[in-house]
Protein backbone atom coordinates (compact mmCIF):
# COMPACT_ATOMS: atom_id res chain seq x y z
CA UNK A 1 0.00 0.00 0.00
CA UNK A 2 1.23 3.38 -0.97
CA UNK A 3 1.15 6.37 0.18
CA UNK A 4 -2.58 8.22 0.14
CA UNK A 5 -3.67 11.73 -0.34
CA UNK A 6 -6.93 13.41 0.94
CA UNK A 7 -7.75 16.52 0.01
CA UNK A 8 -10.64 18.98 1.39
CA UNK A 9 -9.49 17.03 4.43
CA UNK A 10 -10.70 19.19 6.56
CA UNK A 11 -14.42 18.83 6.31
CA UNK A 12 -16.93 16.53 7.77
CA UNK A 13 -16.05 13.16 5.56
CA UNK A 14 -12.45 13.96 6.04
CA UNK A 15 -12.77 14.77 9.44
CA UNK A 16 -13.83 11.06 9.80
CA UNK A 17 -12.35 9.13 7.01
CA UNK A 18 -8.51 9.98 8.17
CA UNK A 19 -8.49 8.22 11.21
CA UNK A 20 -9.98 5.16 9.68
CA UNK A 21 -6.99 5.31 7.05
CA UNK A 22 -4.86 5.69 9.96
CA UNK A 23 -5.88 2.80 11.31
CA UNK A 24 -5.88 0.86 8.30
CA UNK A 25 -2.76 1.74 6.37
CA UNK A 26 -0.67 3.99 9.57
CA UNK A 27 -0.05 7.84 9.83
CA UNK A 28 3.03 7.69 7.77
CA UNK A 29 0.48 6.38 4.93
CA UNK A 30 -1.98 9.51 5.11
CA UNK A 31 -0.88 12.89 3.53
CA UNK A 32 -3.89 15.64 4.60
CA UNK A 33 -4.14 18.66 2.46
CA UNK A 34 -6.65 21.93 2.26
CA UNK A 35 -7.01 24.97 1.25
CA UNK A 36 -6.30 25.77 5.37
CA UNK A 37 -4.09 24.98 7.52
CA UNK A 38 -4.35 21.57 9.54
CA UNK A 39 -5.82 21.64 12.74
CA UNK A 40 -3.63 21.08 15.91
CA UNK A 41 -5.80 18.02 16.69
CA UNK A 42 -4.64 16.70 13.42
CA UNK A 43 -0.75 17.67 13.79
CA UNK A 44 0.05 14.48 13.57
CA UNK A 45 0.24 13.68 9.96
CA UNK A 46 2.13 15.27 7.31
CA UNK A 47 0.19 17.88 5.64
CA UNK A 48 0.13 20.07 2.65
CA UNK A 49 -1.91 23.67 1.53
CA UNK A 50 -3.28 22.32 -1.84
CA UNK A 51 -5.70 24.43 -3.98
CA UNK A 52 -7.09 22.03 -6.24
CA UNK A 53 -8.67 25.09 -8.71
CA UNK A 54 -3.95 24.87 -9.33
CA UNK A 55 -3.39 21.64 -10.69
CA UNK A 56 0.58 22.03 -10.39
CA UNK A 57 0.10 22.26 -6.66
CA UNK A 58 -1.26 18.78 -6.61
CA UNK A 59 1.71 17.53 -8.97
CA UNK A 60 3.56 19.08 -6.30
CA UNK A 61 2.16 17.01 -4.02
CA UNK A 62 2.05 13.90 -5.38
CA UNK A 63 5.63 14.41 -5.93
CA UNK A 64 6.81 15.61 -2.78
CA UNK A 65 4.96 12.72 -1.02
CA UNK A 66 5.12 9.95 -3.16
CA UNK A 67 1.62 10.13 -3.52
CA UNK A 68 0.11 6.39 -4.86
CA UNK A 69 -3.53 7.17 -4.91
CA UNK A 70 -5.99 10.22 -4.03
CA UNK A 71 -9.14 10.51 -1.87
CA UNK A 72 -10.56 13.87 -3.62
CA UNK A 73 -12.95 15.32 -1.25
CA UNK A 74 -12.69 19.22 -2.25
CA UNK A 75 -16.12 20.51 -3.30
CA UNK A 76 -18.32 23.06 -2.11
CA UNK A 77 -21.67 21.48 -0.98
CA UNK A 78 -25.14 22.44 -2.58
CA UNK A 79 -26.48 24.99 -0.73
CA UNK A 80 -23.08 27.11 -0.56
CA UNK A 81 -22.92 26.24 -4.12
CA UNK A 82 -25.89 27.80 -5.04
CA UNK A 83 -24.84 30.94 -3.07
CA UNK A 84 -21.62 31.15 -5.33
CA UNK A 85 -22.15 29.07 -8.36
CA UNK A 86 -18.98 30.01 -9.97
CA UNK A 87 -16.69 29.01 -7.22
CA UNK A 88 -18.52 25.87 -7.07
CA UNK A 89 -17.95 24.69 -10.79
CA UNK A 90 -14.14 26.30 -10.19
CA UNK A 91 -13.51 23.72 -7.37
CA UNK A 92 -15.93 20.59 -8.23
CA UNK A 93 -15.54 20.41 -11.85
CA UNK A 94 -12.19 22.01 -12.56
CA UNK A 95 -10.78 20.55 -9.58
CA UNK A 96 -11.83 17.20 -10.24
CA UNK A 97 -10.54 17.44 -13.64
CA UNK A 98 -6.86 19.03 -12.17
CA UNK A 99 -6.84 16.10 -9.93
CA UNK A 100 -7.54 13.29 -12.89
CA UNK A 101 -4.97 14.48 -14.82
CA UNK A 102 -2.23 14.35 -12.23
CA UNK A 103 -3.52 11.18 -11.29
CA UNK A 104 -3.00 10.10 -15.29
CA UNK A 105 0.57 12.17 -15.32
CA UNK A 106 2.01 10.43 -12.44
CA UNK A 107 0.20 7.25 -12.94
CA UNK A 108 -1.54 6.96 -9.65
CA UNK A 109 -2.99 3.47 -8.76
CA UNK A 110 -6.31 4.70 -7.45
CA UNK A 111 -8.79 7.50 -7.38
CA UNK A 112 -11.68 7.78 -4.81
CA UNK A 113 -14.16 10.88 -5.59
CA UNK A 114 -17.43 10.77 -3.31
CA UNK A 115 -20.72 12.16 -5.29
CA UNK A 116 -24.12 12.37 -4.18
CA UNK A 117 -27.89 12.18 -4.43
CA UNK A 118 -27.88 15.88 -5.80
CA UNK A 119 -26.89 14.58 -9.25
CA UNK A 120 -30.53 13.29 -9.43
CA UNK A 121 -34.00 15.97 -10.12
CA UNK A 122 -37.18 16.72 -10.31
CA UNK A 123 -37.55 14.26 -13.16
CA UNK A 124 -36.06 10.84 -11.32
CA UNK A 125 -38.48 8.75 -9.84
CA UNK A 126 -38.84 9.70 -6.15
CA UNK A 127 -38.72 6.17 -4.35
CA UNK A 128 -36.23 3.27 -4.71
CA UNK A 129 -33.89 5.25 -7.25
CA UNK A 130 -31.44 2.90 -8.97
CA UNK A 131 -28.04 3.61 -10.12
CA UNK A 132 -28.50 4.57 -14.31
CA UNK A 133 -31.24 6.35 -14.20
CA UNK A 134 -32.49 10.57 -15.37
CA UNK A 135 -29.94 13.01 -13.64
CA UNK A 136 -31.24 16.55 -14.16
CA UNK A 137 -29.95 18.19 -10.84
CA UNK A 138 -31.19 22.03 -10.45
CA UNK A 139 -27.96 22.81 -8.42
CA UNK A 140 -24.19 23.66 -9.73
CA UNK A 141 -23.53 21.38 -6.77
CA UNK A 142 -25.75 18.66 -8.65
CA UNK A 143 -24.25 19.88 -12.30
CA UNK A 144 -20.81 19.33 -11.32
CA UNK A 145 -21.14 16.10 -9.60
CA UNK A 146 -22.68 14.60 -12.76
CA UNK A 147 -20.05 15.68 -14.77
CA UNK A 148 -17.39 14.79 -12.51
CA UNK A 149 -19.14 11.18 -12.43
CA UNK A 150 -19.26 10.90 -16.25
CA UNK A 151 -15.46 12.72 -16.47
CA UNK A 152 -14.32 9.86 -13.72
CA UNK A 153 -15.82 6.82 -15.93
CA UNK A 154 -14.48 8.48 -19.36
CA UNK A 155 -11.21 8.47 -17.81
CA UNK A 156 -10.98 4.71 -16.54
CA UNK A 157 -12.75 3.63 -20.06
CA UNK A 158 -9.86 5.73 -21.75
CA UNK A 159 -7.53 5.72 -20.15
CA UNK A 160 -7.55 2.57 -17.69
CA UNK A 161 -7.26 5.19 -14.38
CA UNK A 162 -8.62 3.56 -11.76
CA UNK A 163 -11.54 5.85 -10.64
CA UNK A 164 -14.33 4.81 -8.54
CA UNK A 165 -17.28 6.36 -6.70
CA UNK A 166 -20.36 6.72 -4.92
CA UNK A 167 -23.21 8.17 -3.93
CA UNK A 168 -23.58 9.44 -0.87
CA UNK A 169 -27.12 10.49 0.75
CA UNK A 170 -27.32 13.29 3.92
CA UNK A 171 -24.74 12.08 6.11
CA UNK A 172 -24.76 12.85 9.50
CA UNK A 173 -21.74 13.28 12.02
CA UNK A 174 -21.15 14.51 15.64
CA UNK A 175 -17.40 14.93 14.97
CA UNK A 176 -17.76 18.32 13.07
CA UNK A 177 -20.04 20.77 11.95
CA UNK A 178 -21.35 20.38 8.52
CA UNK A 179 -19.96 22.43 5.54
CA UNK A 180 -22.99 24.31 3.97
CA UNK A 181 -25.51 21.16 2.72
CA UNK A 182 -28.61 20.60 1.94
CA UNK A 183 -29.40 18.04 4.85
CA UNK A 184 -27.34 19.65 7.07
CA UNK A 185 -30.24 20.41 9.69
CA UNK A 186 -30.07 16.56 10.76
CA UNK A 187 -26.79 17.64 12.34
CA UNK A 188 -27.48 21.37 13.68
CA UNK A 189 -31.10 19.44 15.62
CA UNK A 190 -28.81 17.55 17.32
CA UNK A 191 -26.91 19.99 18.67
CA UNK A 192 -29.27 23.00 19.17
CA UNK A 193 -31.80 19.77 20.84
CA UNK A 194 -28.55 19.79 23.38
CA UNK A 195 -27.14 23.49 23.93
CA UNK A 196 -30.35 25.32 23.34
CA UNK A 197 -33.33 23.25 23.47
CA UNK A 198 -35.06 24.63 20.76
CA UNK A 199 -33.94 24.77 16.30
CA UNK A 200 -35.79 26.55 13.39
CA UNK A 201 -35.50 23.96 10.71
CA UNK A 202 -35.02 25.15 7.10
CA UNK A 203 -36.47 22.58 5.19
CA UNK A 204 -40.47 21.15 5.82
CA UNK A 205 -41.07 19.01 8.36
CA UNK A 206 -42.36 16.46 5.79
CA UNK A 207 -39.42 16.50 3.49
CA UNK A 208 -38.05 12.81 3.34
CA UNK A 209 -34.80 12.49 2.13
CA UNK A 210 -31.94 9.50 2.03
CA UNK A 211 -30.02 9.65 5.03
CA UNK A 212 -26.48 7.74 6.46
CA UNK A 213 -24.44 8.11 9.69
CA UNK A 214 -21.32 9.07 8.79
CA UNK A 215 -19.43 5.61 10.41
CA UNK A 216 -21.76 3.30 7.82
CA UNK A 217 -20.92 6.37 5.11
CA UNK A 218 -17.11 5.90 5.68
CA UNK A 219 -17.01 2.25 5.89
CA UNK A 220 -18.51 1.88 2.52
CA UNK A 221 -15.99 4.06 1.16
CA UNK A 222 -13.40 1.94 2.51
CA UNK A 223 -14.72 -1.24 0.95
CA UNK A 224 -15.38 0.39 -2.45
CA UNK A 225 -11.74 1.47 -2.33
CA UNK A 226 -10.59 -1.97 -1.32
CA UNK A 227 -12.84 -3.75 -3.70
CA UNK A 228 -11.94 -6.18 -6.69
CA UNK A 229 -11.73 -3.90 -9.75
CA UNK A 230 -12.68 -7.13 -11.47
CA UNK A 231 -16.45 -7.22 -9.79
CA UNK A 232 -17.50 -4.02 -10.40
CA UNK A 233 -20.35 -3.33 -13.04
CA UNK A 234 -19.73 0.79 -12.23
CA UNK A 235 -16.88 3.23 -11.29
CA UNK A 236 -18.07 6.34 -10.22
CA UNK A 237 -21.60 6.53 -9.23
CA UNK A 238 -23.08 3.50 -6.99
CA UNK A 239 -26.10 4.12 -5.03
CA UNK A 240 -25.94 4.06 -1.01
CA UNK A 241 -28.14 4.80 1.19
CA UNK A 242 -29.61 3.72 5.14
CA UNK A 243 -32.23 4.91 5.85
CA UNK A 244 -34.91 8.19 5.27
CA UNK A 245 -36.78 9.55 7.41
CA UNK A 246 -38.03 13.42 7.73
CA UNK A 247 -37.05 16.72 9.87
CA UNK A 248 -40.28 15.72 11.77
CA UNK A 249 -39.09 11.90 12.44
CA UNK A 250 -35.67 13.14 14.03
CA UNK A 251 -37.38 15.25 15.73
CA UNK A 252 -39.61 13.05 17.31
CA UNK A 253 -36.73 10.53 17.76
CA UNK A 254 -34.54 13.33 19.69
CA UNK A 255 -37.24 14.10 21.96
CA UNK A 256 -37.64 10.42 23.26
CA UNK A 257 -34.44 10.88 24.17
CA UNK A 258 -34.54 15.26 24.87
CA UNK A 259 -38.54 15.80 25.69
CA UNK A 260 -38.00 19.71 26.07
CA UNK A 261 -36.69 19.95 22.73
CA UNK A 262 -38.78 21.52 20.38
CA UNK A 263 -38.72 22.53 16.56
CA UNK A 264 -39.92 25.56 14.53
CA UNK A 265 -40.00 25.14 10.94
CA UNK A 266 -39.48 28.13 8.27
CA UNK A 267 -38.29 26.59 5.27
CA UNK A 268 -35.60 28.88 3.21
CA UNK A 269 -34.13 28.42 -0.45
CA UNK A 270 -32.79 25.00 0.41
CA UNK A 271 -36.39 23.30 -0.01
CA UNK A 272 -37.02 23.66 -3.53
CA UNK A 273 -33.39 21.67 -3.33
CA UNK A 274 -34.54 19.35 -1.58
CA UNK A 275 -37.94 18.46 -3.24
CA UNK A 276 -35.87 17.88 -6.59
CA UNK A 277 -34.36 14.70 -4.67
CA UNK A 278 -35.77 11.82 -4.07
CA UNK A 279 -36.99 10.06 -1.04
CA UNK A 280 -35.38 6.43 -1.23
CA UNK A 281 -32.80 5.25 -2.85
CA UNK A 282 -32.02 1.58 -4.33
CA UNK A 283 -28.40 0.73 -3.07
CA UNK A 284 -28.83 -3.39 -4.31
CA UNK A 285 -25.60 -2.60 -7.03
CA UNK A 286 -23.13 -1.88 -4.66
CA UNK A 287 -24.23 -4.71 -1.87
CA UNK A 288 -23.32 -7.13 -4.70
CA UNK A 289 -20.40 -5.78 -5.99
CA UNK A 290 -18.45 -4.61 -3.15
CA UNK A 291 -20.48 -6.13 -0.34
CA UNK A 292 -21.83 -2.64 0.85
CA UNK A 293 -24.44 -2.76 4.43
CA UNK A 294 -25.08 -0.45 6.92
CA UNK A 295 -24.98 -0.82 10.86
CA UNK A 296 -26.90 2.15 12.06
CA UNK A 297 -30.85 2.74 11.70
CA UNK A 298 -32.24 5.82 12.54
CA UNK A 299 -33.05 5.19 16.27
CA UNK A 300 -29.18 3.41 16.89
CA UNK A 301 -27.63 6.82 14.91
CA UNK A 302 -30.10 9.43 17.39
CA UNK A 303 -28.60 7.19 20.65
CA UNK A 304 -24.90 7.21 19.30
CA UNK A 305 -24.79 11.35 18.33
CA UNK A 306 -26.40 12.21 21.29
CA UNK A 307 -23.91 10.10 23.82
CA UNK A 308 -21.37 11.14 21.53
CA UNK A 309 -22.16 14.99 21.54
CA UNK A 310 -22.44 14.76 25.51
CA UNK A 311 -19.03 13.53 25.77
CA UNK A 312 -17.33 15.59 23.77
CA UNK A 313 -18.68 18.50 26.36
CA UNK A 314 -19.08 20.93 23.64
CA UNK A 315 -21.67 21.72 21.37
CA UNK A 316 -21.43 24.64 18.62
CA UNK A 317 -23.87 26.60 17.78
CA UNK A 318 -24.08 29.13 14.38
CA UNK A 319 -25.90 31.87 14.29
CA UNK A 320 -29.20 30.97 12.08
CA UNK A 321 -29.91 34.35 10.86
Amino acid sequence: MGTILVTGAYGQVGRELIPELERKYGTENVIISDVIPAPPDLSRFRSSRIDVSNGESIIHAIDEFHVDSIFHLAAILSANGEKNPQKAFQINLLGTYNVLEAGLKKKLSKIMIPSTIGVFGKETPRRDVPVDTVTKPRTMYGVTKVATEILGSYYFYRFGLDVRGLRFPGLISYSAMPGGGTTDYSVEMFHYAIADKKYTCFLREDTMLPMMYMPDAINAFLQLYEADISKLTHHTDYNISAFSFTPKDLENAIQKRIPEFAVEYAPDFRQSIADSWPETIDHSEASKDWGFSFKYDLEKMVDDMITNLRKLKRVEIKNQA
